[in-house]
C-alpha cells in the first residue's frame, strides 16, 4: 500500500469512527514502504485458498501507523472496511487483565487474594487426580483438598487448574455441569466456583478459556460496584476514545460486524452470527470493536499506561502484566502445529516471548499478546517499539507466524 493510500484509508476511517489516528510515512520510523507490502498478497493468498474471508491488518511503530488495509470481504458480496468491526473473543482478557490492575492500584485488591474473598463458592476447593496416572480413564479419580487456594494471579496466568472442558481428570465435572443459557455472569462464576480443579493452583498451566476470566470479570463487578460493561466503558473505553468497542452493538450497527465463517470441508461456510446483546457481560470474551481501536488499547500500554495525557495504569502495573509470571512453566496445553509457542512464558493476560530462538518465528523477547478464536490477534514489542494487529473471522494459525514474519522483515 502507497502511502498516500495509506493516508486516503485513515482519513476515511477517522471520518466514520469520529477518531483520527496518528499516522507516519514508513520510512520515517524504521520501515521500508516496498516491505510492507508483502502484507497484501499474503492475506490474499489465503483469500484465493478459500482460507478465510477477509481481514484487516495494522501495524505501527513509535507510535505511528504506517499501514491499515482491508482484504476480501467482510460478508457475502459486502467488501470488508478498514473500520469493519469484529468479535474480539479472547483478546477481552488483556482489558480485563488491565481493569484489575486499575483496582489493585486504588488498594481495592491484591493479585494474591484467594477468589474466594470476592466469590464465596471458590473456597474449599478440590482437585481431581487420576488415580492410576498410567490408566486414567479406566481407573477414575479421586478428589483432594487443595494445597492452598486459588488467587487472583493463578486465574490472570492460567495456572489456577480451573476445568474448561471434558479434558483432564476434573473433565467429567465440567461435562456434567449445568448452567442455563440466560443465566447471569454471578450465577455462571457461582457454578464454576463448585467444579474440581483439573491440578494444583500454580503448579501448571492451562488455558482456562473463559472461565477464569469471567470470574475475574466478576470480581470487577463486585469491588467496583458497576457492571463489567460499565467499567470497561467508563474506566477505559471513554477515557482512551475508544468509540467502537463495545459488549452491546448499538443500534444500526450490526451491519458493520464481520461475518463469521467456518472451514468445513474444505470451504467456507456461513458460521451463526451472535446476538447484538451477548446473554451476559464476561472477562474472558464478548467485546465487539475495530482495528483503530484496540490499537488505541495497544498503544497505552507500550507508553507505559498512558496515552494522549490520559493514565490507565501507572508504568509499574504495566511491567508486572507484561513480565514472566509463570516461571519454567511453559505452554504445552496451547501449542498448535501451525501456530507454535515454545519460547512464551505468560504475564497477566498476554503470554510474553521470553526467547526468538525456541519459537522459530520473528519477534523480541519481551513482546506480548493474545489471541481471539474467531482469529484475532495482536501483539506488542516494547524492544522495536512495534504493534501489530491483524482482525478476521475465520481463525487462520498459521496467519499469526506469517503476519509478524512479514512486518519484522520490513524493518530497516
Amino acid at each position: 500500500m502507497t502511502f498516500m493510500r495509506l493516508v486516503l484509508v485513515l482519513v476515511f476511517s477517522a471520518a466514520i469512527s469520529g477518531a483520527a489516528l496518528p499516522t507516519s510515512k514508513p520510512e520515517d520510523v524504521g520501515f521500508s514502504t516496498k516491505r510492507l507490502e508483502r502484507i497484501a498478497p499474503l492475506i490474499k493468498g489465503h483469500v484465493d485458498a478459500g482460507d478465510l474471508s477477509g481481514a484487516v491488518t495494522l501495524v505501527a511503530r513509535r507510535g505511528k501507523v504506517v499501514h491499515l488495509e482491508a482484504h476480501g470481504q467482510m460478508d457475502t458480496g459486502k467488501a470488508m472496511q478498514v473500520n469493519t468491526l469484529f468479535r474480539m473473543a479472547s483478546m477481552t482478557k488483556p482489558i480485563t487483565a488491565v481493569a484489575i490492575l486499575m483496582l489493585m492500584e486504588e488498594g481495592k485488591l491484591i493479585l494474591a487474594d484467594p477468589v474466594s474473598k470476592f466469590i464465596p463458592e471458590f473456597a474449599n476447593g478440590k482437585v481431581a487426580e487420576w488415580n492410576q496416572p498410567n490408566d486414567s480413564r479406566g481407573a477414575g479419580v479421586r478428589l483432594v483438598p487443595v494445597n492452598r487456594e486459588m488467587t487472583l494471579q493463578d486465574i490472570l496466568t492460567h495456572t489456577a487448574g480451573m476445568t474448561v472442558a471434558a479434558d483432564g481428570p476434573a473433565g467429567d465435572y465440567y461435562a456434567r455441569l449445568k448452567i442455563a443459557p440466560g443465566a447471569t455472569l454471578a450465577d455462571r462464576v457461582k457454578a464454576w466456583g463448585a467444579v474440581p480443579l483439573n491440578f494444583q493452583p500454580g503448579t501448571q498451566w492451562q488455558y482456562t478459556g473463559g472461565a477464569g476470566f469471567d470470574t475475574l470479570g466478576r470480581v470487577v463487578e463486585i469491588v467496583s460496584g458497576m457492571t463489567l460493561e460499565e467499567f470497561f466503558e467508563r474506566r477505559i473505553f471513554q477515557p482512551l476514545g475508544m468509540r467502537d468497542t463495545f459488549f452491546t452493538v448499538p443500534a444500526g450497527r450490526m451491519s458493520e460486524v464481520a461475518a463469521s465463517f467456518d472451514r468445513v470441508k474444505g470451504a467456507l461456510t456461513r458460521a451463526a452470527d451472535g446476538p447484538a446483546v451477548p446473554a451476559y457481560f464476561g472477562g474472558g470474551g464478548g467485546l465487539v470493536g475495530n482495528a483503530a481501536d484496540y490499537f488505541t488499547f495497544s498503544q497505552m500500554l507500550l507508553n507505559g499506561g498512558q496515552l494522549n495525557g490520559v493514565r490507565i495504569l501507572s508504568r509499574k502495573s504495566v511491567e508486572l502484566m507484561t513480565d514472566n509470571a509463570i516461571g519454567e512453566l511453559d505452554l504445552r496445553n496451547y501449542i498448535s502445529q501451525e501456530h507454535d509457542l515454545k519460547g512464551y512464558g505468560f504475564g497477566l493476560g498476554v503470554r510474553v516471548r521470553k526467547s526468538s530462538g525456541r519459537t522459530g518465528w520473528l519477534g523480541s523477547p519481551g513482546d506480548y499478546g493474545w489471541a481471539g478464536a474467531r482469529g484475532t490477534y495482536f501483539w506488542i514489542d516494547p524492544a522495536e517499539q512495534v504493534i501489530g494487529i491483524i482482525l478476521m473471522q475465520t481463525r487462520v494459525l498459521r496467519l499469526r507466524t506469517e503476519f509478524p514474519n512479514v512486518v519484522y522483515t520490513a524493518l530497516e
